[in-house]
């Protein structure tokens, strides 16, 4: 098992950042994150412009995650083409759902990825069986719990063979709870401890898409959540300032 996902399920807190083709990848992926996560779902980046980001992250500490746009085949298909190690899938309500995730991410007979040759940042390997069986076991599949409905299945889902993180949308869970936008509130922080808790139940970690602003994410770690992702821009230009603070600028 690859160093990412043994720190997922060793429950080890990973933190990731956004990625998109207009950044520096290699740069972020350098910078000790654990994960990129592509978006394009809301974003207005197609999974085959991701290409050259992930292709620069070969060899770095991060490794690339794609979120796609809906939980059809053919996306996951491209996005694991493309070099991702892990997949996020929106929307997920029910364990037929989940299933047909994990069905699109693993080669056969663990599931049904259509084959393309080998593919992604996986190393070297004696029989083209074992690529397929260690990218079968390397992948990280999440989910993401943002419904009502997907908070009644929570079991369910989590009890899939294959699903590594039960992965927030804060914005959708927090609408579809009534609550828009208050993550602060006593009723969205319900729903997260019983996601935690479903977690824990099935041996998967508890992940947010993004930290709410404003919120500390130690907070978020204690409710037993280890996998989520934090803007870079205001440390980036922190570390500037820092540098350029001590330079001797006036004589």
């Amino acid at each position: 098992m690859n160093a990412f996902k043994s720190a997922i399920k060793s429950g080890q807190t990973v933190v990731g950042t956004a990625g998109a083709p207009n950044v520096d990848s290699a740069l972020l992926a350098d910078s000790d994150y654990d994960f990129l996560l592509f978006d394009t779902q809301h974003s207005p980046w197609e999974i085959k412009q991701l290409g050259p980001s992930i292709q620069a992250m070969r060899g770095k500490k991060a490794v690339p995650m794609v979120r796609v746009s809906a939980n059809h085949a053919d996306q996951i298909c491209f996005a694991l083409d493309g070099g991702a190690r892990g997949i996020v899938v929106p929307m997920i309500n029910t364990r037929a759902q989940a299933e047909a995730v994990v069905s699109a991410c693993r080669y056969y007979p663990a599931g049904t990825r259509s084959n393309a040759g080998a593919r992604g940042d996986w190393g070297e390997f004696k029989t083209y069986r074992e690529y397929m069986d260690t990218v079968n076991d390397g992948l990280v599949i999440a989910p993401m719990i943002e419904t009502n409905e997907s908070l009644e299945n929570l079991d369910a889902i989590a009890s899939v063979p294959g699903v590594d993180v039960l992965l927030i949308g804060p914005s959708d869970l927090s609408i579809e709870l009534g609550v828009p936008l208050d993550y602060a509130c006593d009723t969205y922080q319900r729903a997260l401890d019983k996601i935690a808790n479903a977690a824990a139940k099935h041996g998967i970690a508890a992940g947010m898409y993004f930290i709410p602003p404003d919120m500390d994410p130690n907070f978020f770690v204690q409710k037993g959540f280890s996998f989520f992702t934090l803007p870079w821009a205001s440390w980036a230009t922190a570390g500037i300032q820092t540098g350029l603070a001590g330079i001797q600028r006036q004589r």
